[in-house]
């Protein structure tokens, strides 16, 4: 039987949706081990936050809220969180992957003295143990993983675990004193840097339209690629292609060294389909490409496919949507 502490994570005062997926793995260790899982929101003023994550039913939604926890400073959340892992007994911390989990959650596997296991893909109970899997060398090779010790501490993939639904009764919400003393002070806060962002993140959208190497100068990415996926209310995603000739920049990559997406539709536009693109992409519902190219390999794993020069095809098609 586990009890598992989930990592709610958040921005600008809302709650993440990728923190749903987190509760959904959470939920099958739970159907399949038995036990319960509490909900951690930590910030400052974050009360709005916890009040969204009572929705996913959990036993409690534990609150740190303190003006010490404002930022995501990974030593003081880490201490936080690894305090609560310990006063409640938690067998289990997950977390989603993102930036955010990857900086912080690590420390608390290493001050807890627990296994950790990230990028979780599966899960099976083998003799009363959690045996999980997760995607090596982009995906070529599938790795089966033991965590040894009483605790352990699992990254998942969002992308590899549907979101636990909304429920109608919330879950109670329980404040969790911080000691601010405590709390490691060897790093402070000096800013933040942060572009405005007018389309929702990839990780999260239910669609997300990505050029290639096909578009030549961030002026035609922007009118194409950004014009289709405004057009469809969805993300832009570019290959590392375009990162690299500086077309796009490194926050929109998607692949084995950018994001990993999983949306109901993606569309690959100008991108030829290297296995390294293909990682960050594969598990979308529906993959439709465009490429001028018959022979690119991003037709063989795409749904809907069409032979075209995109400086064509992507015009007459957002001119067809906004119609």
């Amino acid at each position: 039987m586990q009890q598992i502490l989930v990592i709610a994570e958040h921005a600008h005062g809302t709650l993440k949706p990728s923190t749903g997926a987190a509760v959904g793995f959470a939920q099958k260790v739970c159907a399949e081990t038995g036990g319960s899982f509490d909900l951690l929101v930590l910030g400052s003023d974050a009360g709005a936050v916890a009040s969204a994550a009572a929705q996913y039913g959990a036993t409690e939604v534990l609150m740190a809220d303190s003006p010490a926890l404002a930022e995501p400073l990974a030593d003081r959340h880490a201490h936080v969180i690894a305090e609560v892992a310990r006063s409640h007994q938690s067998t289990l911390i997950v977390a989603t992957s993102s930036t955010f989990s990857k900086d912080i959650v690590p420390r608390v596997a290493a001050l807890l003295d627990a296994g950790m296991v990230s990028d979780v893909i599966g899960l099976q109970v083998e003799g009363g143990e959690l045996v999980f899997t997760r995607p090596m060398f982009a995906g070529n090779v599938i790795a089966t993983v033991k965590l040894a010790g009483a605790i352990k501490v699992v990254i998942v993939r969002g992308a590899a675990f549907a979101a636990a639904p909304a429920l109608e009764s919330p879950s109670p919400l329980v404040a969790v004193a911080v000691n601010v003393a405590a709390l490691p002070s060897l790093t402070q806060f000096i800013g933040r840097e942060e572009k405005a962002a007018s389309r929702p993140d990839p990780t999260e959208a239910r669609v997300v339209v990505s050029g290639g190497r096909a578009l030549k100068n961030a002026e035609d990415f922007e009118r194409l690629i950004g014009g289709l996926a405004d057009a469809l209310g969805g993300a832009v995603g570019s290959s590392r292609a375009l990162v690299d000739a500086g077309i796009t920049p490194n926050s929109l990559q998607i692949g084995q060294t950018g994001k990993v997406v999983a949306p109901e539709l993606y569309l690959a536009v100008g991108i030829s389909g290297a296995i390294q693109h293909l990682a960050g992409m594969k598990d979308a519902t529906v993959i439709a490409a465009i490429n001028k190219d018959g022979d690119a390999p991003i037709f063989e794993v795409a749904d809907y496919g069409l032979v075209a020069d995109v400086y064509e095809a992507v015009p007459e098609l957002i001119a067809k949507l906004k119609a």
